[in-house]
């Protein structure tokens, strides 16, 4: 089994932070989901990546992934847990939006090994759109996590004006409060039964969410 790393530091970002806010006569909130790192183990870069492609968590290769590291594996090893269904340079701040339904974000730092002299070894900072391989899928509708809301999500109110998202079928440390059932371009699209309006952002930016 070959097994491939790079001297990155990667971190996971469980969840994007996102607002809320009340419609009228509703509910009010924020979403406010804390996230979580990790960081990935670190040894020497060949000068010429190979086995996986010359980027580091190219689209469709694999990460293994434990309570405090990852290592790029191949996606046919026992150890793959996860698949990159986007990658891009960058930063999530700046750069463009993971898939809908990703399930983590796992960020890499820049790295310049001074071994290297042609460039082949050099990482860029960027950051990979992750996908479990097997369930559980947080970044599913209704999964309860992920970095993205999405329609299909449910959130619970966390109180102080801020909710936070959680598994629609209960299975969640909380029970769900609001479902958001719709998106849309502004608040007045959103049927008369919306209690709460979600910031979802990208090209229908506004979640119209409903009690349940």
């Amino acid at each position: 089994m070959r097994v491939r790393t790079y001297p990155v530091a990667v971190c996971v970002l469980a969840a994007l932070l996102t607002g809320c806010q009340s419609a009228p006569g509703g509910g009010t909130g924020r979403e406010d989901r804390p996230g979580e790192r990790r960081t990935a183990t670190a040894s020497p870069a060949p000068a010429r990546p190979s086995g996986y492609g010359a980027v580091f968590l190219a689209i469709d290769e694999c990460s293994s992934f434990g309570r405090t590291s990852f290592t790029e594996v191949s996606c046919a090893s026992e150890r793959a847990a996860a698949r990159v269904v986007a990658r891009h340079d960058g930063t999530v701040r700046d750069g463009p939006r993971c898939p809908a339904t990703t399930d983590f974000v796992l960020h890499i730092s820049e790295q310049r090994p001074s071994s290297d002299e042609d460039g082949d070894g050099a990482v860029p900072q960027g950051y990979a759109c992750m996908r479990n391989l097997q369930p559980p899928h947080p970044g599913d509708p209704g999964g309860g996590g992920g970095p993205r809301t999405i329609v299909g999500d449910c959130v619970h109110d966390l109180g102080d004006g801020k909710v936070r998202e959680t598994a629609c079928d209960g299975t969640g440390e909380r029970k769900p409060q609001y479902k958001v059932t719709k998106a849309v371009d502004s608040r007045s699209e959103c049927p008369a039964s919306t209690a709460l309006y979600v910031r979802l952002g990208g090209t229908t930016p506004v979640g119209c969410a409903r009690p349940v």
